[in-house]
């Protein structure tokens, strides 16, 4: 008989243990949502079809509907029983409460995604939310799409090919995510009041933006199986939502798909816009500081680091 190494004794300290029928009832109700939330998507996958809005969380963002569905309970927690799956995965190990997060090697491998999260989540959430943008970025996407061609060209513009880019010439574009502005058109750029990089990410990136709080999502995935599987749907169903509004605000006429436009081109659609922004940058901030709450519980001690 193989006889198991146990783990060194500190593995368990401060976990909290999970009994075995109760940590499969939680990984089969993931299992249960994950496939609500993915079955559409999978369905049109399979038909070779395609929607406007709510495909983006599995095209842009990397992470499948197959990985979404692994439930993973997160930092902190040993789960009981002897046949436990996750003592496959990578990233966990055997511990003597049971099977836990492999803390050390999690550290070890993903070192520079981790101090780059934590930079990034930190600043975004130490910055005032800026809620003057009216989600213009869209709308530089397409700006002279005569010239440069059209983003999403299945969907038709709501205002036309001319109407879209008045309203881009009579606006002060201030976007200040890299990931959005690297999409705009060559013609787009310049009238952008920031010129956003990589380099730039962590001093310009704010909580009132919707693409850095749709990318909590991607971060929190990233940091997979730290956080975990609750967190991690938390995240989702906020970028769900910030999509919506993100794509009814921009310049796309999506009647056809049954979003009501917010017409960000008159004062009533940007007030409109600033309240929804406000709520989600409020929302966005609580799930920021479980994120880095979790990213506290993985840091490496002091006396480590100075060693």
């Amino acid at each position: 008989m193989v006889t198991q190494t146990p783990a060194p004794i500190q593995a368990n300290v401060g976990l909290t243990a999970i009994p075995e029928q109760e940590h499969r009832e939680r990984a089969a109700a993931h299992q249960d949502a994950v496939d609500r939330l993915t079955e559409d998507f999978l369905a049109r996958r399979h038909a070779g079809t395609k929607h406007p809005v709510e495909d983006f969380l599995f095209t842009y963002y990397s992470h499948s509907p197959g990985k979404l569905s692994r439930w993973h309970p997160g930092a902190g927690v040993a789960l009981e029983g002897e046949a436990v799956e996750q003592a496959e995965w990578k990233h966990y190990r055997r511990v003597p409460a049971g099977v836990s997060l492999d803390v050390e090697g999690f550290r070890r491998d993903r070192a520079s995604m981790i101090g780059f999260a934590r930079r990034l989540l930190s600043t975004t959430a130490a910055a005032p939310a800026q809620l003057g943008c009216f989600g213009l970025h869209e709308w530089a996407m397409v700006y002279k799409s005569v010239e440069h061609g059209q983003r999403h060209d299945q969907v038709p513009l709501r205002l036309g090919a001319a109407g879209t880019d008045e309203v881009v010439e009579a606006a002060n574009i201030r976007c200040t995510h890299f990931d959005a502005y690297r999409f705009y058109t060559p013609s787009a750029r310049p009238l952008n009041a920031l010129e956003p990089t990589r380099e730039s990410q962590t001093r310009l990136e704010q909580p009132g933006c919707l693409h850095a709080n749709m990318d909590l999502y991607k971060w929190a995935y990233k940091l997979i199986p730290a956080v975990s599987s609750d967190l991690l749907l938390e995240c989702f169903d906020l970028a769900s939502r910030i999509r919506e509004l993100d794509m009814r605000a921009s310049p796309y006429d999506l009647a056809d798909w049954g979003y009501e436009p917010v017409q960000i081109e008159t004062p009533a659609g940007r007030a409109a816009y600033a309240r929804a922004q406000k709520g989600f940058a409020e929302e966005s901030q609580v799930l920021r500081a479980k994120l880095l709450t979790v990213l506290d519980q993985i840091e490496e001690p002091a006396d480590e680091r100075v060693r």
